[in-house]
Formats: C-alpha cells, sequence, structure tokens
C-alpha cells in the first residue's frame, strides 16, 4: 500500500485520539483538524480537501441531520406525556425482569431491516432510556444492544441499501441472501447480549452527566442505582406493582416521579391525563410502518426491472409515491404530528409545546454537528482514495477465498467509515475475482457484508449517533461501540468459514 496514504489514516485517526483525550477541546473540533491533517497528508490540494469536508458534512447532514432534529423531537413529547414510560412498563410486564438487553437486541434487529439504522436508532433509543429509568439501572447495556442489534441487519440483510447493491454487483441470489443474512443475525445476537451485558456495567460511571441526568434523574450518581436505591419508587411504578403508597409521597427529582408531570396540573373539569401502550406506540409505529412500506416497495419494484444495483432504475408510480411518504424525513414529521396531537391531552398550551421542541433542539445540536464532522472525515479519506488503495492491496494477497472480500471490506471500513461504502467497494474490488476465488456469489456478498461491521468508531457517522444517545465519549465509546461492533465482526468470521463449507 501507498505509505503516504497509510500515513494520512494513521495521523488522521492519532489526531482524533489526542484532541479528545488530552485536549479541552471537544470532538466536532477534533474531526475536523483530523479531516484537514489527513486530506494535506494524502497530499490533496488544499481547495480539494476543503471541498471535500464540507461536501461531506452536507451529504451527511442532508441524509440524517433532519431526521435527528425530528427524532429528538418526537422523544422529548414522548417524554413529557408519560408515553416512553408506558411502553417500558410493557415491555417489561411483556418479557420478564432480566431479559431486556434480549429485548433492546431483537428489536433493532427487526426495525433496522427496512430502516436505515441511525434513523431507526433514534426513533428507539427513547424506549431504551424508558426502560432503564424504570429499572434504575443498565442503561449503557440497553442502548449498545439496540445499537448494535441494528448493525447486524443493516450490514447483513436486505432489503437494506448496501447488502442489495452487494447482491446486484455480484449476481448474488436475492432470497438467498436474506435467508443466509437472517441467519447469521440470529447467531451473532447472543454476542450482542453478551458484550452489552460485559461492558455495560463497567461504562454506566463514564455516562455524560447530562445523559444520566436525563435518563435516572437529578441526583442520580450512576446507573447501578447507588443514588437511586435512596428514593422511593415512583408513582407509576407503585400502581404497577400493586403498592398502595400515597403517590403524592414520591420525591420530585426527576423522571423517576410521575412519568407526565410536566404536563402541569389539569384544569377544572379536565380529565386525568392516562396513556395506554397502544396509544404510545402509534407516533413510533406509523413512521415505521411507512419506511418499511417504501424500503420493500422499492425492493420489489428494482427485483422486478433488474437494478438491484440502483442503476438506471425508475421507480414505477406505486413505489414513487411510497418513496415520499417513507421518507424518513416525511415519516419522522407524521409521527412528531401524531405525538403532538395525540399523546398530549388537550389542555397542553402551544408555549409548552414550543419550549419541549426548543429544548430537544438544543440538545440535538452537539449530535447534529458532530456526526456531519464525522461525514466530513469520511469523505476526506474517500476522495484521498485510501479506501481504494486498502481494496487494491488486500485484493493482491494469497489468502482462502472466502477471506478476500470480508478483508477488503474490513480495511475499506477502517479507512473511511462507512459500511455500505465498505461493502459495496468490496463486491466491485471481488465481483472480477469471484471464479478465480472458488467461491460462490452468495458466499463472496456474505463476505463483504460481514467484513463491513468491523470496528465503527470516529469516522463513522453511526458511531456518533449512538455514543452521543448513549451519553458515551473518550475511551468510553471505543471501548463500548467500537468493541461491540468489533466483537460481532469477529463472531462472523467462524460463521462465514462453515458457510464457505456448506456453500
Amino acid at each position: 500500500m501507498d505509505l503516504q496514504l497509510l500515513a494520512a489514516l494513521v495521523l488522521g485517526i492519532a489526531t482524533i485520539v489526542v484532541i479528545v483525550l488530552r485536549t479541552r477541546l471537544d470532538a466536532f473540533f477534533a474531526l475536523l483538524v483530523a479531516a484537514l491533517v489527513t486530506g494535506f497528508v494524502a497530499g490533496a490540494p488544499a481547495t480539494k480537501v476543503i471541498e471535500s469536508i464540507t461536501k461531506g458534512f452536507g451529504n451527511t447532514l442532508g441524509s440524517i441531520g433532519i431526521v435527528i432534529g425530528l427524532g429528538v423531537g418526537l422523544g422529548k413529547i414522548l417524554e413529557v406525556s408519560g408515553a416512553a414510560d408506558a411502553l417500558a412498563r410493557a415491555f417489561v410486564r411483556l418479557l420478564g425482569a432480566g431479559r431486556e438487553p434480549w429485548a433492546m437486541g431483537g428489536t433493532g434487529a427487526l426495525v433496522s431491516i427496512p430502516v436505515f439504522c441511525d434513523s431507526g436508532y433514534v426513533i428507539m433509543n427513547p424506549l431504551a432510556r424508558s426502560i432503564a429509568r424504570r429499572k434504575r439501572a443498565g442503561y449503557v447495556t440497553l442502548a449498545l444492544a439496540l445499537g448494535c442489534g441494528m448493525t447486524l441487519t443493516h450490514h447483513l440483510v436486505p432489503p437494506t441499501p448496501g447488502p442489495l447493491g452487494v447482491a446486484g454487483i455480484l449476481g448474488a441470489d436475492l432470497g438467498g441472501l436474506v435467508l443466509a443474512g437472517l441467519v447469521f443475525a440470529v447467531l451473532l445476537l447472543p454476542v450482542v447480549v453478551a458484550y452489552a451485558r460485559w461492558i455495560g456495567p463497567r461504562l454506566e460511571g463514564s455516562l455524560l452527566p447530562e445523559v444520566r441526568e436525563a435518563v435516572y434523574g437529578r441526583g442520580a450518581v450512576d446507573g447501578t442505582g447507588s443514588a437511586a436505591a435512596d428514593r422511593p419508587a415512583t408513582a407509576a411504578a407503585a400502581v404497577a406493582e400493586g403498592s398502595q403508597d400515597d403517590p403524592a409521597a414520591a420525591t420530585a427529582d426527576g423522571p423517576q416521579d410521575d412519568p407526565a408531570a410536566a404536563l402541569g396540573t389539569p384544569p377544572a373539569g379536565a380529565k386525568p391525563h392516562r396513556m395506554g401502550p397502544l396509544r404510545a406506540l402509534l407516533p413510533l409505529l406509523v413512521p415505521l410502518l411507512l419506511i418499511i412500506a417504501n424500503t420493500v416497495a422499492t425492493a420489489v419494484d428494482r427485483n422486478a426491472q433488474g437494478t438491484l444495483d440502483g442503476e438506471g432504475y425508475e421507480p414505477s408510480p406505486i413505489p414513487e409515491a411510497l418513496a415520499f411518504v417513507g421518507n424518513p424525513v416525511v415519516a419522522l414529521l407524521v409521527g412528531l404530528v401524531l405525538a403532538v396531537y395525540v399523546l398530549l391531552p388537550r389542555w397542553t398550551t402551544r408555549s409548552q409545546v414550543g419550549d419541549w421542541l426548543s429544548q430537544a433542539a438544543a440538545s440535538a445540536g452537539l449530535i447534529i454537528l458532530i456526526t456531519g464532522a464525522g461525514g466530513a472525515l469520511g469523505e476526506v479519506l474517500r476522495a484521498t482514495g485510501v479506501g481504494d488503495e486498502m481494496a487494491e492491496t488486500i485484493a493482491s494477497w494469497s489468502l482462502p477465498g472466502v477471506l478476500v472480500p470480508f478483508l477488503i471490506a474490513s480495511l475499506v471500513r477502517l479507512a473511511q467509515g462507512s459500511g455500505t461504502v465498505a461493502m459495496i467497494t468490496a463486491a466491485s474490488v471481488s465481483a472480477p475475482l469471484v471464479s478465480g476465488l472458488g467461491i460462490t456469489p452468495l458466499l463472496a456478498a456474505l463476505g463483504c457484508c460481514a467484513g463491513s461491521m468491523v470496528f465503527s468508531y470516529f469516522n463513522d457517522s453511526y458511531f456518533w449517533v449512538v455514543t452521543r444517545f448513549t451519553g458515551l465519549d473518550g475511551t468510553a465509546a471505543l471501548r463500548g461501540w467500537s468493541g461491540i461492533t468489533t466483537a460481532v465482526w469477529l463472531g462472523s468470521l467462524p460463521l462465514l468459514l462453515l458457510a464457505g463449507v456448506v456453500l
């Protein structure tokens, strides 16, 4: 590999690590400086580096920035209305104590089959927070299980864009890839849960203070219950558990009290605010169904036209209409409107709703900036050719056939951050080699998809979505999120070798 490009990658990563861990500057600044360092060391002209930064920042925010803003607003309404708490109580009753990480991982995997994982995580994170709030512990475990459950199916199961494009480029059977990807996801889910349960308690003390307070309430020291144990149970919990305690005796120290306390006292003659799980689910379910309808209709339409790789695709009328209403921006707009008019009582004032949405926008601002900066770094890495250089280098090595697409995808993922770009690049490089490697197109496709899961870190926009919503920073973010994605990547390797024998 070109040593200059390798040096650009290494120095870019080192810049982020040093700034984040050793200075007073935050990740947004670190990512932008790293993008500049990477571009200059790679030999790109200064104007080209700036163009790549602005392009990557804009493209990333164009696809996820509005979604984050709407999702945080939706989460705020779910919180203040008591809907998130109602869903959490229903979840706990349905699954039983101790199985919450399995529920989060499984839910994430199911949701992310048709829904882009960035959008899905923003939508589902309030549920993880509510379950942790009621348990008074374990938020990091639940958040990591949810995020990595989404990673599994996002990388392995069509009709998510990456696997769909890989199938088209390699000529792999789409139905076979769906089935094999689902088998891989089911077998890797225990790895997700095991790692989340192992690392989660170790990172609870590293939660950012504002996230800890949002999840566990004011005065919470950590998520292990040390501070919460001294507080009485919530009024809602007392009712759910059959307690006869006076709800008014609950302390007023944050989210652990009446989940809808932010609504204020009902006016004279108004009905008390009640929230059931089905009503609470509506603003989440409708956007998810709209996005699912869009994804499935588009995949079926592409398959019928023989354009799975997206080249030359012209949508039919019905898929085109569903592509509009099922776009995450439109779907979440619908969800937010439903949340405001279905979850909140009629006596809620316009100024109250405006205040809540303003608070949500303020909390979303830094997440959006950091996510965009991660996209800027990824674009610089792509524009300087680091990913392509790595792919060509690994393809020239003498390796077992099934490992070639796997390692190409892994190295490209490390180089530029995007799992979708990594698997598409690996498929493009591997396509002319498949017959010579002695593997089937389906096995090559699995290798591309599995390899792209490795070590999500600073140059991956999803890294910043998960870690910022989870409340992890610095080495805690690497141990938690980068660690769990690498664990499933390692777990996929023996499955891939076994598939090589079977297929």
